[in-house]
This record gives structure tokens, sequence and C-alpha cells, in this order.
């Protein structure tokens, strides 16, 4: 066990181990951090720290946080065009509310249609992983199916994937991989006519899209408008800016919520009930969010939408003038990018070694951003240093065979990615390694 440590102590090891972290405020990093600026940062903050102590397990002792879900949820019903007849709960984040909404269709459909006893849902490819996740967890055959041309869920794949076990269907907008939105207006109509349960995985695109559509982009149809559709799971601590974990989930009537509640009257601790995976949900985070949408508010985020739109547009041009690609047809700022010059994922790793964090995908090969208006400031940097990094890999080609391009390459090259799991699994082991484990013991 170690030694007591001061307060004061603490926190100055905290400030020194902080200068080893990515430097988000900077904007050299494109994804797990959304910053709007220190004031709202701070503002979020105050607000946490008030409800701290909140627990949102039981909203009957604390009404404010009650007052401010249900506020919270209107706010995201009005905007996902499902006013009047929508419901939902607020959940910690998008994997959650992607696995209530799996949750939620597999025991809906189990008092609906009782001789389905082998469910099955289809996705994309392209679809979050906590998908796959909520399929594990849940019981559900998950099927995949291929991308078109743009990087779309294929919709003749759609259809020829659909068998008399097919509860659900989940389709992205935008998708995480090329920010691009699925056909979701021809997985509705699908959905209709088969009576399968369409969920629409707004958790990247849910504060964009809308707010995108007003200013006049051509966003493609994906909300409550479109009669299939009977879930929508969207993040409030993604381009809603506020304090992490916050996401929603709705649905398209009150009824089809309570699929996802869990009660329990046998507990000789007395009745419990939960509308989620999580007991404990922390007050912070939903007075957090609450207070970020009355801040920002619509015209707020309309503001956000047209920095982002710019943000967006200059960040691409960037691109073409450095002889890189953008691949697919993202509508907002979530895209994926290659080199047409040199080895994308050496590129990759020049960018690492000037602090620039970016994720690296394959199939194809591609880097992918989440830009935010707090980009803006670094372009000009960005800019500079990628037109370095590319000349540095041109001259030394090499490059692409150390470092992590030689691994993200080898794992582009395996045709049967089953035989990267165990590997994964043993990274997992590694990362999560402590003394004492390491060591066979306890504390």
């Amino acid at each position: 066990m170690s030694k007591q440590l001061s307060r004061q102590e603490i926190l100055s090891e905290l400030d020194q181990i902080l200068e080893k972290d990515g430097n988000w405020r900077a904007g050299r990093t494109f994804s797990l951090v959304y910053h709007l600026s220190d004031a709202h940062t701070q503002f979020i903050k105050d607000v946490y720290a008030k409800f701290f102590h909140h627990n949102g397990l039981n909203p009957g002792v604390f009404p404010s946080l009650k007052r401010f879900e249900a506020e919270t949820l209107d706010f995201c019903i009005d905007l996902f065009q499902g006013k009047g007849f929508a419901a939902g709960t607020m959940t910690s984040g998008g994997s959650e509310s992607l696995m209530m909404a799996v949750k939620t269709a597999r025991d809906y459909t189990k008092q609906k249609k009782p001789l389905v006893t082998a469910p099955e849902m289809i996705a994309a490819i392209s679809v979050h992983p906590a998908v796959d996740k909520a399929a594990q967890y849940f019981g559900i055959k998950l099927i995949k199916v291929p991308l078109d041309a743009d990087f779309k869920m294929d919709i003749s794949s759609v259809r020829l994937a659909i068998n008399p076990n097919t509860i659900m269907i989940v389709g992205s907008a935008t998708s995480y991989p090329q920010g691009v939105v699925d056909p979701i207006a021809e997985l509705s109509q699908i959905c209709v006519e088969k009576d399968i349960w369409l969920h629409v995985d707004a958790c990247l695109g849910g504060f964009f899209l809308p707010f995108a559509r007003i200013l006049g982009q051509p966003i493609p149809e994906y909300d409550f408008t479109l009669p299939g559709v009977k879930s929508i799971s969207a993040d409030l601590h993604k381009y809603g800016f506020a304090a992490k974990g916050a996401s929603i989930i709705l649905y398209r009537s009150k009824e089809l919520r309570t699929f996802q509640f869990f009660v329990c009257t046998d507990w000789n601790g007395g009745l419990f009930a939960s509308p989620s995976m999580t007991g404990t949900r922390p007050g912070g985070s939903i007075a957090a969010a609450w207070a970020t949408i009355k801040a920002i508010g619509l015209d707020g985020y309309l503001q956000i939408g047209r920095d982002m739109i710019t943000v967006t547009r200059d960040f691409r041009a960037i691109l073409e003038r450095q002889g890189c690609e953008v691949i697919g047809s993202p509508v907002g700022p979530v895209l994926s990018f290659r080199s047409k010059e040199v080895d994308t994922f050496a590129l990759a790793d020049q960018m690492e070694h000037r602090q620039w964090f970016m994720d690296r995908q394959q199939n194809p090969t591609s880097v992918h951003v989440m830009l935010t208006p707090n980009h803006m400031q670094a372009l000009s940097d960005f800019e500079a240093d990628l037109k370095e990094s590319i000349a540095i890999v041109k001259a030394r080609p090499e490059l692409a065979q150390s470092g992590k391009a030689a691994m993200y390459g080898m794992v582009a090259h395996i045709p049967d990615s089953s035989q990267i799991e165990g590997f994964l699994v043993q990274y997992m082991n590694e990362r999560y390694e402590t003394k004492a484990s390491n060591l066979g013991g306890g504390l």
C-alpha cells in the first residue's frame, strides 16, 4: 500500500502526469474529447459539482434530476421529430444507448412474436462495435452486410439477409468510419413491410444533422418522420458538448420504452427498478446535460453547426492540397482520409510523432478524424506538419515496415479477422495489468 499523500502533493503529481496526455485543448486530438471553449468547460464543471453527490437511481429523492432528465429528453424528442408520441431515458453513453435499444427490441419481440426463439439482427459492417457487444451480451445473432460504393449500408444485401428470425435492423446516422448516413428511408420502408424494428444510431450525428438541415445542408431523412424508425440514440457528450457521460435513447412510444426497464419485486432489500444498464446514475452528468442545452439553445447549436461546416470545409481543402482524399461522401465533421502519394499508416505515424493523434482504420486503409470548432485554431499547424510528414515518408518508404504502420499494415492483410482476436485479448490483459496481478497476489 502506498503512503498517505497530502491533497496538494496529489494535485501536483496530477499536473505532471497530465503533461504526457494528448493536447486536446490545442486541437491535436480528433476524437474522445469534444471541447467547445474553456468558458463552457468551466460552466459544466461548476454545474456538475453542484450535483456531484446526487444519484439518479432514485429520482424520488432527487426531484431536480427528474426535472433535468425530462426536460433534456423533451428537447431531444423535438429535435428528432417525435413530439407528442416519443419517449426515452438518458444513459451513460452511446454504448449503453445502443445496448438498451437492442435489449428493448429483443424483449418487445419476445412478447409480440413468441415463435421467434433464435432472434437475429442486421447491421452494416460499419456499425459501431457496441452493437456487436449488445448482440453478444443479449444472445442475438448479428448478421453483417456489406457497404455500397459510397460506403453506405447496401440495401439489396439487407433484403437478402432478412428471414423469419430477423427482429431488428440497425442503421447509422452517421457511421463512425466514414461519416456517411445509411439509407434510413429505404430501411424504414423495409421494416414497415416486414414488421421489423429499425434503430437509428445517431450517437455521432444526432447533434449535428438536425442543425445542418436547418442551415440548408442536404441531410438525408433519418428521424421519427420515417414510420419504420422505432428508436434513436444520440450522444449529448459528443456534438451536444455536454459533460461525459450523457446520451439518450428514444422510442416511438411509451409502450416500447417499457421493454427497456428492469424491475425486481422479490428482493428483501425492497422493490427495485432501473431504467437502463446502470444502477447508480451520476447526477452531475444529467444536470450538466440539461444546463448545456439551456446555455447553448437552438441559436447556439446553429452557430456551432455553422462553425463545424466551416472547419470541415477548410480541413478538406488542406487534404486536397496535400494529395489526400476523403473516403465516401461524409455529410458532416466525421470523416476518414488516405494519402494518394505515400503509405497512409506511415503518414499517421509521422503525424503522431508531431503530437497529432488520429485513429487508424482498415478496409479501406485510412485515418479517421472527428472535427469540432476547436480545431480551427490548429489547421495551419496541421497542414504544415502534414506536408512535412508526407515528404519524409516519400523520401523513406521503408517507414511503412516499422512502428504502428507495420502492425496495421499486417492486420489489414489478414483475411480472417478472428485470427486477430487472440492478439487483442492479450493486449487487453496487458493493458489492465497491475503490480498485484503480475505477482499473482492481492493487496
